[in-house]
């Protein structure tokens, strides 16, 4: 993996090097992990001319599911406690006779912001944006792979889940009981908190979990993911407990089902992304229900649970190949309950297949 981080360190040298910017300071801990193998807790990374070196305020930990910094770098312990990694790496760089630093701005607080400019008042600070986010939007196979087996395990959770006694069991026992199961199967965590949502809680994006108790005849959205190595995939199935669905039920199901069939069916290199958006917004729309729609039909995934791209409907973009993404919508009804279906896929082309996807728990809508 070692020629792996240099050419994405690589690559980002040349962005700022075209930005006018000699050097980069990188603190946001994806995108640290992201250049060095690893992210000890807040670390920074330095990259320069001539220095390629990973700052922290303790030695890098050897937990595999950690990360291990690339062996190619130099690490760098601070020796006082309490000391700020950005700005002995601000400092570091004075030293060496710098005149320039592009900083992630959007990340770095004003407080620390104004240290790094007191502790090197000579240097020229630049913004570096979101240009590591950009480079992390297209996942090379690797990265891909954490991604498939982090979907393998949120869908054995799953499947465990649905095959145990759910009536009586409250929405947050049932979310525990997951992040369990997540772990139990090999998973670093949960790649966010589970949202499992039942009767008039369900089909909300986001839910946190409650004390209400499963009835029979509601309906059950769980929502879920593992992370695996560092990087987080995402599934969402809704299902009905205890008895046949409602014909409510059912229209309502098959309704968000065809809105997700057509989300999925429109990632292809080059879709735009409020196209794919808007594939699975309109069947959603054409029905009746646009009023309440999330802002979003979908993201990215990878280090971190929402990354870009954004499918929305205004999002300026088009996909690329290996670009790992959800496809969630969803149609909440106040009172009554809703639907949701979440799936992550890879954004293939069709001669390879067209997307693959990678959370395969059954998309039928179950009777539990």
């Amino acid at each position: 993996m070692s020629e792996v981080y240099a050419a994405r360190r690589k690559r980002l040298r040349e962005r700022c090097s075209a930005g006018g910017s000699a050097s980069a300071l990188i603190s946001r801990p994806a995108n640290v992990r992201y250049l060095a193998g690893a992210a000890p807790q807040g670390a920074v990374l330095l990259l320069s001319a001539h220095e390629e070196l990973l700052v922290c305020t303790d030695p890098p930990d050897d937990r595999p599911h950690e990360g291990r910094p690339d062996e190619a770098l130099e690490v760098q312990v601070l020796s006082r406690s309490g000391g700020d990694p950005a700005v002995a790496a601000a400092g570091i760089l004075t030293d060496r006779g710098a005149d320039s630093l592009a900083v992630e701005e959007h990340h770095l607080t004003v407080a620390r912001h104004r240290a790094l400019r007191s502790v090197a008042p000579r240097l020229r600070l630049a913004d570096l944006g979101g240009a590591v986010e950009q480079l992390r939007v297209v996942k090379d196979e690797e990265e891909i792979s954490c991604l498939r087996i982090g979907a393998e395990i949120a869908d054995q959770a799953l499947g465990e889940l649905l095959e145990s006694i759910l009536v009586g069991r409250t929405e947050r026992h049932l979310a525990l009981e997951l992040e369990r199961r997540l772990v139990d199967h090999g998973a670093d965590g949960p790649a966010f908190t589970p949202s499992v949502g039942t009767g008039p809680n369900s089909g909300r994006r986001g839910h946190r979990p409650t004390d209400r108790r499963v009835e029979e005849g509601d309906f059950l959205s769980v929502c879920l993911g593992a992370t695996y190595r560092g990087y987080r995939c995402e599934i969402g199935r809704t299902f009905v407990i205890g008895t046949s669905p409602a014909q409510w039920q059912i229209e309502l199901y098959d309704l968000v089902f065809a809105a997700q069939r057509a989300g999925r069916e429109s990632l292809v290199p080059g879709a735009a992304y409020r196209d794919v958006d808007r594939a699975a917004r309109q069947v959603l729309d054409s029905a009746g229900y646009a009023e309440g729609l999330t802002a979003l039909t979908g993201h990215g995934v990878g280090l971190e649970i929402e990354e870009d791209p954004q499918l929305a409907p205004a999002a300026m973009g088009k996909l690329d190949a290996c670009v790992p993404v959800t496809v969630e919508p969803g149609v909440h009804l106040p009172g009554r309950g809703g639907v949701r279906i979440d799936d992550t896929l890879v954004v293939r082309p069709e001669a390879d297949g067209g997307p693959e996807l990678l959370t395969i728990t059954t998309k039928e809508l179950l009777a539990l």
